[in-house]
């Protein structure tokens, strides 16, 4: 049986007038185990929905492929206690699991849970070249056009969403999972699984930006990440050796920018 996104579950509302019954619809979560060539990799917490989006996603921004021709194989397998997410890879690819080996279980909203080493957790990640460049006004109010896609969120009120922002087009393809970097491991999977070019628009996010999220984005090719809360510094330092314009705090028609700026443009500014 396939596992659901989200569960009704009954409960009790108190409010200052009284107490009634209520049942709510929460989001799932499950085990996810990545495995590569029979090897687990990774046990993730995450939202069974778009979990081949998510594996792929994953696969290309930790490094293990750089190109989805090096999986020969992939299949999604349900136990009862959880999901396999099973690649077969090319015999060079699989040199990979060697060199960054990590077995994570632990709580959403870590993307860093059981790195073997710490060089592993502030490894170095490619430079991103790209001359993509949005207006002030799109950034602005990406995080509200994003809520606009937000359904497992509508139906919860507990998860997190990444998007992805094409100038010019009213379309942004979107992933939900409790998880913020879950969400954009997604959103990744989606984009190269489709042919959608990641350099060619800027990730926006529900969440505060941090380090794990930027190295994402490097490794994927992305070029703008926007999102509704704060930056960490770490964040910050690594965007701007790997060429990422951050833009933080995006909600209420503003936002900030910490690095690259120079890929958002005013367009008054322009036509003056």
């Amino acid at each position: 049986m396939t596992m659901r996104a989200h569960v009704s579950t009954p409960g009790r509302a108190h409010h200052s007038e009284g107490s009634h019954v209520i049942h709510r619809a929460l989001p799932e979560e499950v085990p996810v185990a990545l495995v590569f060539n029979g090897t687990t990799q990774a046990v993730m917490m995450a939202t069974p929905a778009d979990l081949a989006d998510f594996a792929h996603g994953f696969a290309l921004t930790e490094g293990i492929v750089t190109d989805l021709a090096q999986v020969e194989e992939f299949e999604i397998v349900e136990h009862a206690n959880g999901i396999e997410a099973r690649f077969w890879l090319n015999d060079d690819c699989a040199k990979a699991l060697e060199k960054r080996r990590r077995t994570m279980a632990g709580p959403v909203g870590c993307g860093l849970c059981g790195i073997d080493s710490l060089d592993q957790a502030l490894r170095s990640v490619p430079r991103v070249t790209s001359d993509l460049r949005l207006c002030v006004q799109d950034v602005a109010h990406a995080t509200e056009a994003l809520r606009d896609h937000q359904r497992l969120h509508d139906l919860t009120r507990a998860t997190h969403a990444a998007g992805f922002l094409l100038p010019g087009s009213a379309v942004m393809p979107t992933r939900e999972d409790v998880g913020r970097h879950n969400a954009l491991d997604k959103l990744i999977g989606t984009l190269v699984q489709t042919g959608i070019d990641p350099g060619r628009g800027a990730a926006v996010m529900t969440s505060r930006l941090s380090v794990e999220l930027v190295q994402k984005c490097a490794f994927a090719g992305i070029p703008i990440l926007i999102a509704v809360s704060a930056p960490t510094g770490a964040a910050v330092r690594l965007a701007e050796q790997a060429g990422i314009t951050l833009a933080a705090f995006a909600r209420g028609g503003g936002f900030e920018l910490y690095s690259h700026p120079n890929r958002i443009h005013d367009e008054a500014a322009d036509v003056a």
